[in-house]
């Protein structure tokens, strides 16, 4: 096993700010991708589900990548999402993700159709063939029907770019399997998750509660790299509350990000959070802001 960190360890699968007409918002995804790293986001996913990808353009993926890159420079990377269900346009997308600046592209397995693993292996070795930055491999089973099964990430684990999963398979132990036999980076994509992958060698997370609590979740990977397992654990539980309720309250976490962080309206179909909904987030955000404000906080 080599821990690796190639696109850092505190990523953020950042939201798509619209403007209140529900254009694209340059200017506010530049502003939004600075706050990020400067509040500790050493890595930075554009264009998932997160960012609202099933509803963007392929031209405004593109514009937004270029926009993200050219705010953060190379103070953190830029990992672009760029999976869809067709094999063809998922490689469009990730040379278009490449020429305008990516480091890395996101690719997630092909959703619906849910094609058997020498299909599913074969759709990434395409993808991986037809771009020159590395990959990061998409595992979430619960959303696409389709998992990457541990034998097939260990055969994909060789090819020179194929270098990440984000982990969302719920699967502790096959990951951890993964991770001993291979060179492959895990990343967490399931924030109660992310301390115990860490624990077994993970490189870090792939968070969408990080458009708000960056520093906070950043916390407890840092005092488990201090050597402070007790504290790391105390910090990751701090976050618990939050994560539970923007990620596991029935809405989804691009809704519940939108509800906390002013970066325009969601669009079609999704719905914006509720009165009362967003009542109960802000409480939950403002009580672990004011407990890791304090001098036995983060």
């Amino acid at each position: 096993m080599t821990t690796s960190r190639p696109f850092g360890r505190a990523l953020c699968a950042m939201i798509t700010p619209f403007t209140d007409a529900g254009e694209l918002d340059l200017d506010g995804a530049r502003n939004l991708a600075d706050h990020l790293v400067a509040e500790g986001c050493d890595g930075l996913v554009l264009n998932g589900t997160t960012g609202e990808s099933p509803t963007t353009s392929d031209a405004e993926k593109t514009a937004l990548v270029r926009a993200v890159v050219e705010a953060v420079g190379n103070r953190a990377s830029v990992v672009a999402g760029v999976g869809s269900a067709d094999t063809r346009h998922t490689v469009e997308l990730a040379q278009a993700a490449e020429a305008a600046g990516a480091d890395g592209v996101l690719v997630v397995t092909p959703y619906y159709s849910r094609p058997p693993q020498t299909a599913v292996e074969a759709h990434f070795r395409r993808v991986a063939d037809a771009v020159g930055i590395p990959l990061m491999l998409y595992d979430i089973p619960g959303r696409t029907g389709t998992r990457i099964e541990p034998d097939t990430l260990m055969r994909l684990a060789g090819h020179p770019r194929i270098v990440a999963v984000k982990d969302c398979a719920y699967d502790l132990l096959g990951s951890t399997k993964v991770i001993a036999r291979t060179s492959l980076a895990y990343y967490s994509g399931s924030e109660e998750l992310n301390l115990p992958l860490y624990a077994v060698g993970g490189a870090g997370f792939v968070s969408t509660v990080a458009n708000v609590a960056p520093r906070q979740l950043r916390a407890a990977l840092d005092a488990y790299d201090a050597g402070q397992v007790a504290e790391a654990a105390r910090l990751n539980q701090l976050t618990a509350p939050l994560a539970e309720l923007m990620m596991a309250s029935g809405l989804p976490g691009t809704v519940t990000v939108k509800a906390l962080i002013d970066a325009g309206p969601v669009r079609e179909p999704l719905q914006p959070a509720g009165r009362e909904a967003t009542d109960v987030l802000r409480r939950a955000y403002e009580e672990l802001l004011a407990s890791t404000s304090s001098p036995s906080g983060v």
